[in-house]
């Protein structure tokens, strides 16, 4: 953003608070191209309002209270958009980490581990997904109450509506999310160990192992956009998925390229390379009671593009079969 739109107090804030609005806007949204447009939105609606009227009382509620109803119209409008999306539809994936470093996911850092966890599972894909089945404004009070920690009187002056109101859309919030939430294994270095053992095996196609380390129900989402190569639905079963994880190896490995470590969405992942370095798609695994439950793969386009230079699909798609997706 321009520093003189900005302004020098708009400076300081964007450096303070942009973390936490693109955290309640990507959780919100699932994309990180448009929550980083609707933050940089609320700041120059924000900078107007200052110019005009002065500074309010409190910038952080003020600016929360444009984001997330900026995202709320934004849902609202997304709605039709979703149902005829072709293909199953993935968050757009976030990178929180490579080679087994950790960087604190997109959102206000804490120093209490059991809050940076709690945090870390609000972002993962599983989370996100889950959130798509609360209405616009149920997704925003949960998401202020319950991860922010925002009180029901702040929630109700960011959405508009009385706290009482605020309790009551929460509740229904909880009680959706509770009925499904995701698990997920809380110690990390077992966690990494397996997800470290399952891409190796991934890249070696070795059936036996990723047999081992799948769970019987296993999954495989994956979102292309409607661009081969595609999968229209879920693949399932620890056999099927085996098979699938097999071939994308031998087919990285046709095309020499390579699946390097990452952190995706707080949660084990991988990142698919061409041999020349660009992205050809991004991986991410849930595991919970010592196995792969599932594995999500988003080789979409406008989806990958935050990530860096993307790999010629079509080309790659003369030397082989494709990758995931």
């Amino acid at each position: 953003m321009d520093e003189e739109r900005r302004g020098p107090g708009t400076a300081a804030l964007y450096g303070t608070l942009r973390p936490l609005l693109f955290s309640i806007a990507y959780r919100m949204l699932g994309s990180v191209s448009e929550a980083e447009d609707l933050v940089q939105e609320a700041f120059l609606r924000y900078h107007s309002a200052v110019v005009k009227h002065g500074e309010p009382d409190s910038p952080k509620a003020y600016l929360s209270a444009i984001v997330t109803r900026l995202c709320i119209d934004q849902l609202r409008s997304a709605r039709a958009r979703r149902e005829s999306y072709v293909g199953e539809w993935l968050p757009e994936p976030l990178v929180t980490g490579q080679s087994g470093a950790y960087n604190s996911p997109a959102g206000a850092p804490t120093a209490d581990p059991a809050a940076a966890a709690e945090q870390a599972d609000s972002l993962s894909m599983a989370f996100l997904l889950l959130l798509e089945r609360l209405t616009p404004l149920e997704r925003a009070v949960f998401l202020l109450h319950d991860v922010f920690g925002y009180s029901y009187a702040e929630a109700a002056g960011v959405v508009g509506r009385s706290a009482t109101t605020c309790r009551q859309l929460a509740h229904r919030a909880r009680q959706h999310i509770e009925a499904a939430r995701p698990r997920f294994d809380v110690a990390a270095r077992e966690r990494d160990e397996l997800a470290g053992r399952f891409f190796t095996a991934v890249r070696t196609g070795d059936m036996g192992g990723l047999l081992s380390m799948l769970a019987a129900d296993a999954e495989v989402h994956g979102d292309s956009g409607g661009v081969p190569p595609s999968w229209r639905r879920p693949i399932t079963g620890r056999q099927h998925v085996a098979k699938l994880m097999a071939a994308l190896g031998n087919q990285l490995h046709h095309v020499r390229g390579s699946l390097e470590s990452a952190e995706i969405n707080g949660q084990p992942g991988a990142l698919a390379r061409g041999r020349d370095g660009r992205l050809i798609a991004v991986l991410s695994i849930d595991v919970a009671d010592g196995q792969i439950q599932t594995v999500r793969s988003v080789i979409s386009r406008p989806k990958l593009r935050h990530l860096g230079p993307l790999a010629d699909l079509a080309e790659l798609q003369q030397r082989g079969s494709g990758a995931a997706g």
